[in-house]
């Protein structure tokens, strides 16, 4: 049975058998696989390379998006783009446009919390003319890559752009002042008339109702800021009329154009110790108020002026024998408040500050008591206060201390609203109305009729006198038109004529004078012959009448 269940080798089997599939095994991963794979690892390496390309996201934030336009605003640092806005939108409150970017990866790096953006465009300013190559290529968005080690990814854009690079050195103050400085960012700071720095940021304060302003000063001109350094704002040009005189201040072109500030150290104070970062300082309206802002320890007292205060304005000086020791704080001071009773008319308060810094001393010399009670003792002596013209040309005044002996004994003290008066006398036009005053007043006490009757005696003797006087002259005009009185100079003419022919018959070379010289030569001969006749009857008077002189005198007889 088992060798009939056995099969046989038939040759039609063996044929049926090579045309049967046989299973064979096969390896798990077929070769055709490779290429969807590799796509899909390309396809992951684009995705990743596109998305690690695309850079950092950033949010961007401005007042108005004026010539910015989504997919075309390029943002570029130092000239060389650095990434592009996307989208530009208003923000959700409608009050200023948000613009996203995207920044180039390799300039991540320069998205720190102090890195500033603005917008360059064409623009036309003090400094000249910016921007122009934006004028086809259209506006772009700046970015100054900043210092801190904190990165950020929101930023504000400024439409101007900033007045010192980021990094560079110097010294960031604020100033402080009063509204009313028309001072603008990017506006000059001088000193000495040379610019060392620039006003980077301004803004109103309407709390206090103050003018705060963020300067720069750039190294190394930042060492010139010091504790007594002042700060005031440069006009252009300053022309002032007041009792000091005319004065004319012009500053720089630049200040002369546009303005800005300037600042130094009175000549009263040192130079003081440099100051830190944003520290504060006041801002003063001119050179002059900036001087004043120095002076502060002061004493304050009252003029009651019974004369006119025209002509005196708030910061008059108030001087001492020509030397400036106060200046006048208000004119008029609390006009209302009640007047002391010693007073007989209503006089107009003016008051005035003593500011003994003025002489050289120092603040921590200064004690202001014993500086008043100095004033007082001199109150009695008779120090007293007048106002006095300081200009013919503006008719300003000043105050003027100085010593009045006759009024020492007059002196009353007296206080005005808590402030002490300053005893005063009458000054300038009053004292020169006085004076007149006192002229006509002995004008009238004359008597004129008496003097008038005079004159009139003395008119009616000089018009005798000029009668006369027409009379004499009409006689001489008479005389002068004689033709008699006409030919005396042709008479005149031919006698000194005649006598000059007469003085030529004189002359050496004449026969006159040739025999008048003979003759005086024959006298002279004559003289000379007769000296022996005239010497012998000198001696014997009787040799005219005898010609023996030794004979002796005959003797008379003798009657008989």
């Amino acid at each position: 049975m088992a060798n009939d269940s056995t099969p046989k080798n038939n040759p039609t089997d063996e044929s049926n058998d090579l045309n049967r599939a046989r299973t064979s095994p096969q390896t798990r991963l077929s070769p055709i696989w490779i290429v969807p794979l590799v796509a899909v690892l390309i396809g992951l390496w684009l995705v990743y390379d596109n998305y690690s390309s695309r850079g950092t996201l950033i949010t961007l934030t401005m007042e108005s998006a004026e010539g910015i336009e989504a997919g075309n605003t390029l943002i570029r640092s130092r000239n060389v783009e650095i990434g592009r806005v996307q989208s530009v939108r208003l923000s959700d409150d409608l009050s200023h446009a948000v613009m996203t970017a995207r920044i180039q990866p390799e300039a991540e790096a320069m998205l720190r919390e102090d890195s500033r953006f603005w917008v360059v465009k064409p623009r036309i300013g003090r400094e000249g003319i910016s921007g122009l190559g934006t004028v086809l290529s259209g506006a772009y968005i700046q970015l100054e890559p900043g210092q801190s080690e904190e990165s950020k990814r929101e930023f504000e854009v400024s439409d101007i752009p900033p007045v010192a690079p980021a990094g560079q050195a110097g010294l960031q103050i604020n100033l402080v002042s009063q509204l009313g400085n028309s001072l603008r960012v990017g506006d000059p700071v001088s000193y000495q008339g040379y610019t060392v720095g620039r006003v980077e940021d301004t803004r109103f304060d309407p709390e206090t109702r103050t003018m705060h302003h963020q300067v720069f000063i750039e190294e190394p001109y930042a060492q010139l800021v010091t504790d007594s350094t002042r700060f005031w704002t440069a006009s252009g040009i300053d022309f002032r009329l007041d009792a000091d005189g005319v004065r004319v201040n012009v500053e720089s072109l630049e200040a002369l154009l546009g303005g800005g500030v300037t600042f130094g150290v009175p000549e009263d104070l040192p130079m003081g110790k440099p100051v830190e970062a944003n520290t504060r300082f006041n801002l003063y309206a001119d050179e002059d108020t900036a001087r004043e802002g120095t002076f502060n320890r002061y004493l304050e007292y009252v003029l009651l002026v019974d004369d006119t205060v025209r002509g005196l304005s708030r910061g008059a000086p108030v001087e001492f024998r020509g030397v400036r020791i106060g200046t006048v704080a208000a004119v008029p001071w609390n006009f209302t408040a009640p007047q002391p009773d010693s007073r007989s008319r209503f006089a107009i308060p003016v008051l005035i500050r003593i500011e003994p810094q003025r002489l050289g001393i120092e603040n921590t010399d200064i004690d202001l008591e014993e500086w008043d009670r100095r004033f007082k003792r001199m109150f009695g002596l008779g120090l007293r206060a007048s106002l006095k013209n300081g200009s013919l040309l503006t008719g300003a005044l000043f105050v003027d201390l100085n010593f009045r002996r006759d009024l020492a004994d007059e002196y009353v003290a007296e206080t005005f609203s808590d402030r002490t008066v300053f005893p005063t006398v009458a000054g300038g036009f009053a004292q020169i109305q006085a004076q007149v005053t006192n002229l006509l007043e002995k004008l009238n006490s004359l008597e004129v009729e008496p003097l008038l009757a005079g004159l009139d005696r003395n008119l009616q003797a000089s018009e005798n006198v000029l009668n006369e006087v027409r009379e004499v002259s009409a006689s001489i005009n008479q005389l002068l038109n004689d033709p008699e009185t006409q030919a005396i100079g042709g008479n005149l003419n031919g006698t000194l004529e005649e006598l000059r022919n007469t003085l030529q018959g004189l002359s050496p070379s004449s026969p006159a004078y040739q025999e008048l010289t003979t003759a005086i030569e024959r006298l002279d001969r004559l003289m000379r012959d007769l000296q022996p006749l005239t010497r012998t009857l000198n001696e014997n008077p009787r040799a005219l009448l005898f010609d023996n002189l030794e004979t002796q005198d005959p003797v008379p007889r003798a009657p008989r």
